[in-house]
Protein backbone atom coordinates (compact mmCIF):
# COMPACT_ATOMS: atom_id res chain seq x y z
CA UNK A 1 0.00 0.00 0.00
CA UNK A 2 1.31 3.45 -0.87
CA UNK A 3 0.94 6.78 0.74
CA UNK A 4 0.25 10.14 -0.79
CA UNK A 5 3.01 12.63 -0.10
CA UNK A 6 2.36 16.35 0.02
CA UNK A 7 -0.30 18.58 1.46
CA UNK A 8 -3.71 17.07 1.93
CA UNK A 9 -6.60 18.67 0.15
CA UNK A 10 -8.84 18.53 3.22
CA UNK A 11 -6.51 20.57 5.37
CA UNK A 12 -5.57 17.53 7.48
CA UNK A 13 -1.84 17.10 8.00
CA UNK A 14 -1.97 13.30 7.92
CA UNK A 15 -1.23 11.75 4.50
CA UNK A 16 -3.93 9.53 3.05
CA UNK A 17 -3.12 6.01 1.88
CA UNK A 18 -3.42 5.18 -1.87
CA UNK A 19 -5.83 2.29 -2.43
CA UNK A 20 -4.42 1.17 -5.86
CA UNK A 21 -2.37 -2.02 -6.17
CA UNK A 22 1.15 -1.67 -7.56
CA UNK A 23 1.14 -3.98 -10.63
CA UNK A 24 4.76 -3.42 -11.68
CA UNK A 25 6.18 -6.43 -9.75
CA UNK A 26 3.36 -8.62 -11.08
CA UNK A 27 4.14 -7.64 -14.68
CA UNK A 28 7.87 -8.25 -14.13
CA UNK A 29 7.23 -11.74 -12.79
CA UNK A 30 4.88 -12.56 -15.69
CA UNK A 31 7.45 -11.41 -18.26
CA UNK A 32 10.17 -13.53 -16.65
CA UNK A 33 7.87 -16.58 -16.70
CA UNK A 34 6.99 -15.92 -20.36
CA UNK A 35 10.66 -15.74 -21.38
CA UNK A 36 11.43 -18.97 -19.47
CA UNK A 37 8.49 -20.69 -21.17
CA UNK A 38 9.65 -19.61 -24.63
CA UNK A 39 13.19 -20.82 -23.98
CA UNK A 40 12.17 -24.21 -22.60
CA UNK A 41 9.66 -25.17 -25.33
CA UNK A 42 11.43 -27.32 -27.97
CA UNK A 43 11.36 -26.17 -31.58
CA UNK A 44 8.66 -28.00 -33.54
CA UNK A 45 9.81 -29.42 -36.86
CA UNK A 46 7.12 -29.89 -39.47
CA UNK A 47 8.77 -32.77 -41.27
CA UNK A 48 7.86 -36.39 -41.75
CA UNK A 49 10.73 -38.81 -42.07
CA UNK A 50 9.99 -41.51 -44.62
CA UNK A 51 12.12 -44.41 -45.68
CA UNK A 52 11.57 -44.46 -49.43
CA UNK A 53 13.10 -47.07 -51.69
CA UNK A 54 16.00 -45.90 -53.79
CA UNK A 55 15.67 -46.83 -57.42
CA UNK A 56 16.70 -45.40 -60.73
CA UNK A 57 13.89 -45.45 -63.27
CA UNK A 58 14.90 -46.72 -66.67
CA UNK A 59 15.28 -44.00 -69.30
CA UNK A 60 12.68 -43.74 -72.01
CA UNK A 61 14.14 -45.80 -74.84
CA UNK A 62 11.47 -45.07 -77.40
CA UNK A 63 11.05 -41.51 -78.54
CA UNK A 64 7.65 -40.85 -80.10
CA UNK A 65 7.56 -40.29 -83.83
CA UNK A 66 6.58 -36.80 -84.97
CA UNK A 67 4.01 -36.63 -87.75
CA UNK A 68 3.67 -33.26 -89.47
CA UNK A 69 0.39 -32.44 -91.17
CA UNK A 70 0.60 -29.26 -93.23
CA UNK A 71 -2.36 -27.35 -94.65
CA UNK A 72 -1.26 -24.94 -97.36
CA UNK A 73 -2.98 -21.78 -98.59
CA UNK A 74 -5.17 -23.72 -101.06
CA UNK A 75 -6.33 -26.04 -98.20
CA UNK A 76 -4.35 -29.02 -99.52
CA UNK A 77 -3.12 -31.52 -96.93
CA UNK A 78 0.42 -32.91 -96.63
CA UNK A 79 1.47 -35.84 -94.41
CA UNK A 80 5.19 -35.37 -93.62
CA UNK A 81 5.55 -33.51 -96.94
CA UNK A 82 3.61 -36.10 -99.01
CA UNK A 83 0.30 -34.85 -100.46
CA UNK A 84 -2.89 -36.45 -99.12
CA UNK A 85 -5.40 -37.15 -101.89
CA UNK A 86 -8.69 -36.97 -99.99
CA UNK A 87 -10.56 -37.55 -96.77
CA UNK A 88 -10.32 -41.35 -97.09
CA UNK A 89 -6.54 -41.14 -97.48
CA UNK A 90 -6.34 -38.88 -94.40
CA UNK A 91 -8.42 -41.30 -92.32
CA UNK A 92 -6.29 -44.25 -93.46
CA UNK A 93 -3.04 -42.54 -92.48
CA UNK A 94 -4.46 -41.36 -89.15
CA UNK A 95 -5.78 -44.82 -88.25
CA UNK A 96 -2.45 -46.40 -89.22
CA UNK A 97 -0.63 -43.93 -86.95
CA UNK A 98 -3.06 -44.65 -84.10
CA UNK A 99 -2.39 -48.39 -84.43
CA UNK A 100 1.35 -47.96 -83.74
CA UNK A 101 2.55 -49.27 -80.35
CA UNK A 102 3.86 -45.82 -79.39
CA UNK A 103 1.41 -43.09 -80.24
CA UNK A 104 3.10 -40.46 -82.45
CA UNK A 105 3.01 -36.75 -81.80
CA UNK A 106 1.02 -34.95 -84.46
CA UNK A 107 1.96 -31.39 -85.36
CA UNK A 108 -0.66 -29.62 -87.45
CA UNK A 109 0.59 -26.53 -89.29
CA UNK A 110 -2.25 -24.65 -90.98
CA UNK A 111 -1.50 -21.82 -93.37
CA UNK A 112 -2.87 -18.40 -92.62
CA UNK A 113 -5.01 -18.48 -95.77
CA UNK A 114 -6.28 -22.08 -95.46
CA UNK A 115 -9.97 -22.76 -94.89
CA UNK A 116 -10.94 -23.38 -91.29
CA UNK A 117 -13.15 -26.32 -92.36
CA UNK A 118 -10.08 -28.20 -93.55
CA UNK A 119 -8.35 -27.67 -90.19
CA UNK A 120 -11.44 -28.88 -88.33
CA UNK A 121 -11.59 -31.95 -90.58
CA UNK A 122 -8.02 -32.85 -89.59
CA UNK A 123 -8.64 -32.30 -85.88
CA UNK A 124 -11.84 -34.40 -85.94
CA UNK A 125 -10.06 -37.23 -87.78
CA UNK A 126 -7.26 -37.21 -85.20
CA UNK A 127 -9.69 -37.23 -82.30
CA UNK A 128 -11.84 -40.04 -83.73
CA UNK A 129 -8.77 -42.19 -84.34
CA UNK A 130 -7.68 -41.76 -80.73
CA UNK A 131 -4.58 -39.67 -81.31
CA UNK A 132 -4.33 -37.40 -78.29
CA UNK A 133 -0.75 -36.14 -78.62
CA UNK A 134 -1.44 -33.34 -81.03
CA UNK A 135 -0.60 -29.69 -81.27
CA UNK A 136 -0.94 -26.72 -83.56
CA UNK A 137 2.37 -25.19 -84.62
CA UNK A 138 3.21 -22.12 -86.65
CA UNK A 139 0.99 -19.65 -84.84
CA UNK A 140 3.58 -16.90 -85.27
CA UNK A 141 2.25 -16.25 -88.76
CA UNK A 142 -0.97 -14.86 -87.25
CA UNK A 143 0.79 -12.10 -85.33
CA UNK A 144 0.29 -8.78 -87.07
CA UNK A 145 3.38 -6.62 -87.24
Amino acid sequence: MGMQVGAAASGNADPEPIMDINTTPLIDVMLVLLVMLIITIPIQLHAVNLNLPVANPPPADVKPEVVKIDIDGTSSLYWNGTPIEGHADLLGKVRAAAALPVQPEVHVRPDKHAKYDRFVEVMVALNQAGLHKMGVVGSEQYIEK
